[in-house]
Formats: C-alpha cells, structure tokens, sequence
C-alpha cells in the first residue's frame, strides 16, 4: 500500500505499507486506457468550445475558478486552450492558496483585492475540514443535516464574499468589459462565474463534479434526477433504498437581482449554463437520465506517466502478482487524527496487497 500520509507514524501500520508526504499519484495509477479516456475527453471539449469562438480565430476565455482539486480538474482544460491558440484569463483573488500554473504556461491572471486573508481562508478551511471529517460522521440523524447547513452556509458566505469583491470592483468590471470575452468556464461551486457571464453577455460553461444534494444540476440544469431511485449525492444512500430512505431522500438571490438591476435568481442566472461537464464517468454513476448539454469527463486531470522514483519503483515492483493499493484523501487531506490514521492502517495490513 503506498499511502499518502503526514503527521505520526500510526502504530498498527503493516509491513505492506509504506507513507509518503508526496506520492506520484497520476504516474501510479496510469493505464493506457485512462489515457486514451481522457485524449477523448479533452477532444469533446475543444469541439464544443470552439463553437463560441470565430471561425479560423483563437477566442478570448475568461475563468471562475475554485481552489484545490477543483483548480486541478479545470487547469487540465485551460492547458489545453491555450495549446490550440486560445487566450485565457482566470479571475484569482488576493488571498488564495492553489491558483498556480507552470513557468512555461501563458494561462494569464487578473488578481483582484480579496476581503479575506490568507490566516481568514486557512482557519475556514481547516475548521470546515474537521468539521466534516471528524464530527459530521458522529452526529444523530437531525444534527447531520443541520451541521451539513452549517457548513454550507459558511461556504456560501465565503464565496459571496469574493463574488462581491468582484462584481463591485468599478475597474476590474471596466477592465473585463473593455476585454470582449467570446466565454466563460466556471466552477459554479462558488458561484459568481454565471453573474459575470450574465453582465458580460458571453455563454457559460461549468465544470462541476457535483453540488451537495445535486440541487444545482436539478434546479438549475434542468437534470431529472428522480428520488425514487436516485440517491442523493452526499446522503450515503445507494439506488437501492427503503422507503424511509426515499422519503429522507434567499441571501444569493438579493445580490444577483441588486448586480443585474431587476428582480433575479440564482436558480434562474445558472439555468443559463450552455454546458455542464461532469468530473466523472457515467458508468460510475448511478442510472439516471442525462440532457444533452450534459458531458461526463472523468479522469480529465490525469496526465501522462512518467517515471516513478527509484523508491517507489522498488516498492511497487515487489507486490508480487497482488500488485499495489495507492491510498491518498485528495488534494486537501494530508493529516488525520492518530485514532483514525491506526484504524485506517490496521485495515490495510490485513490485505494481501502491498
């Protein structure tokens, strides 16, 4: 098991795993057919973006991000417009952690003053983190729901906050109208990108793995997801529910009507998405109906492998024929408590795997 870890070396750990601060995790887990997946993907992409763009002409492409894996998955379709000539400019706020690109990228930035600090984000971040992580799981089945909302509502006081800082700036609003942007490509996990689209009058496109509870893809794109045998995403249900479980199953809309000058939505802005491109494989979703504008592109951020470093190498090639289980909890998580880093590792060294 190779097993990105910081923090104490658990007690329990096996003899079949190894941690790492840092592990090559795209050059671990690539395959040929992962490869393949996301050429394809890529491709679509660039097929249906060109569309906004003049025929024979690279187009102008303005970006709302979001920070962590979030910019990861995002970056790997910027990467790509810029290859084939187009400019691209992403919206970053003063204070920030992830917007960073390579020193042979011509991804540009417009960074705007940010009412937050970098001390403000570091202490919403990691209390929203151990909040969800440690405390939501132990909560009665009340208490989940209400401390869900409360982490939700902290978000969503964070990203209205840098929307704000946004669409209130006279001179990055002057700025990015003088610009004549022909699209653009949003995380609507923070929204904002649909209001700047709706003032800019360009089309919209997101890029989104998934909204908690799926509320943005129904209520917004229109997707049918019907409760009757479509878990909630985040509810822990699967499409094989009892009836109790199929039965479990207005702060935004003041800023968008005040930025726009007329009464509005954020339900009513979103809707206007002209594609949704979902961070994931159909197959791995549970059976449900799809609109058109809907594009499943899993495994875009993966990259072509390079060599794995000497250690790893060595470790990877003595699995023997039950090969190697690469364990990491994303881009966000790298310390765990020692209670639940010894569980973890206690299971682990029960499999044969290495």
């Amino acid at each position: 098991v190779v097993w990105r870890f910081e923090g104490k070396k658990p007690d329990t750990l096996g003899s079949n795993t190894r941690l790492y601060n840092w592990i090559p995790q795209n050059d671990l887990l690539a395959l040929n057919l992962t490869k393949m997946s996301v050429k394809m993907a890529a491709a679509l992409i660039l097929l249906q973006l060109s569309g906004f763009f003049e025929s024979g002409s690279g187009g102008k492409v303005l970006v709302w991000p979001v920070e962590f894996s979030h910019w990861l998955n995002l970056r790997t379709i910027l990467d790509e417009l810029v290859k084939k000539g187009h400019e691209v400019t992403v919206l970053r706020p003063s204070a920030s952690f992830s917007y960073e690109v390579d020193n042979t990228s011509t991804i540009e930035f417009e960074t705007y003053p940010s009412s937050y600090s970098i001390t403000d984000l570091e202490e919403l971040f990691m209390d929203s983190f151990r909040k969800e992580i440690y405390e939501l799981p132990k909560q009665s089945f009340w208490r989940y729901f209400l401390m869900l909302q409360e982490l939700f509502w902290l978000g969503s006081e964070f990203s209205e906050s840098l929307c704000k800082d946004a669409v209130f700036n006279k001179e990055l609003m002057t700025k990015l109208h003088n610009s004549s942007f022909d699209v653009m490509v949003a995380d609507p996990f923070a929204p904002c990108g649909d209001l700047l689209a709706e003032i800019l009058k360009i089309p919209l496109v997101y890029s989104l793995r998934f909204f908690p509870g799926s509320t943005y893809e129904k209520y917004s794109g229109g997707l049918p997801l019907p409760p009757s045998y479509v878990p909630v995403a985040l509810s822990e249900l699967t499409d094989r529910m009892t009836f109790m479980e199929r039965v479990q199953n207005k702060k935004r809309n003041q800023l968008y009507s005040e930025v726009l000058g007329r009464p509005t939505t954020l339900t009513e802005i979103m809707a206007k998405a002209d594609i949704w491109l979902i961070r994931t494989y159909w197959d791995l979703e549970f059976p449900h109906p799809v609109l058109p504008n809907f594009d499943f592109v899993g495994g875009l951020h993966c990259r072509p492998a390079k060599p794995l470093p000497e250690e790893i190498e060595d470790f990877v090639q003595s699995s023997g024929d039950h090969g190697v289980v690469v364990f990491s909890l994303g881009s966000m998580v790298g310390t765990l408590t020692e209670e639940r880093a010894n569980v973890i590792a206690a299971g682990l060294a029960q499999i044969p795997q290495k």
